[in-house]
Order: C-alpha cells, then sequence, then structure tokens
C-alpha cells in the first residue's frame, strides 16, 4: 500500500514538472522527465516493486548474501595463503622434483634447443633479407 502512494506521488511529481518543463518550449527536456516519471507506475504495475521489496526485507536473502560474501572471503584467503607459499619456496608446483620430466638415466636438459631456433630465425632473417635486396626494397 506505502509503494503504490509513493509510486504514484513520483510519478505525478515528475509529470507535473514534465508539463512545466514543456510550457518554457524545451519540449526534449519534457518528454525524457515524463519518461522517468512513468517509470516508477510502471514497475508498480507490473508487480516488480513487490517482487524487489520482498527480496530485500525477507531474512533468508540476507543469510545468502552472508553465505556469498564467506564464500569470497574464503576464496581470497586461500588465493593469498597460496601466492604466499609460491613466494616462500620460489615455485608454483606443489611437488617441485614431481614436476620435473623423467628423461630417463644418463639424459640431461639442455638449453640447445632455444639456442638452435634463435640460430635458425637469424638465418630465416639473412635470406629474407638477401631476397629484399634483390628486388631493391
Amino acid at each position: 500500500m506505502l509503494t503504490t502512494i509513493i509510486c504514484a506521488a513520483v510519478t505525478a511529481a515528475g509529470l507535473g514538472i514534465a508539463v512545466l518543463t514543456a510550457r518554457r518550449r524545451r519540449y526534449r527536456a519534457a518528454t525524457r522527465t515524463a519518461a522517468y516519471a512513468l517509470v516508477p507506475l510502471g514497475l508498480l504495475m507490473t508487480g516488480i516493486l513487490d517482487w524487489i521489496a520482498g527480496l530485500v526485507l525477507k531474512p533468508t536473502v540476507w543469510a545468502g548474501f552472508g553465505v556469498l560474501a564467506l564464500s569470497a572471503l574464503l576464496f581470497t584467503a586461500s588465493r593469498v595463503a597460496e601466492r604466499r607459499a609460491v613466494a616462500a619456496t620460489g615455485s608454483d608446483a606443489v611437488a617441485p622434483a614431481a614436476s620435473a620430466p623423467s628423461l630417463g638415466p644418463g639424459r640431461q636438459a639442455t638449453a640447445a634447443r632455444p639456442a638452435a631456433r634463435k640460430s635458425g630465425a637469424g638465418e630465416d632473417f639473412s635470406d629474407i633479407e638477401a631476397i629484399l635486396k634483390k628486388h631493391g626494397i
């Protein structure tokens, strides 16, 4: 009942302001004001305001927001703890020895592959440079 009175009063006041604005020959502003003034009445007529009022005034809804906030707090705390563990160990692997690939006995990981890629890339660029010089570019 109270929401009906409030929405009717807001709509009436808004439409009154729109009429006064239209009398000053500011029709675009008056139309915009009338559109804003009709929103509360439309929300009231569709029943959305009753749904929102029921949503806001129910204690179970607020308890649900509390549970969601607790969940977000726990998630944040776990991320902070994980980052501190990573910073303390210097590695983001849970078991650093288990994350290393097994190469078998006598084989060692080498950094030759990135060096080979760099030299191969340099040869590719020299070929491209030669082609561009050939065509005068």
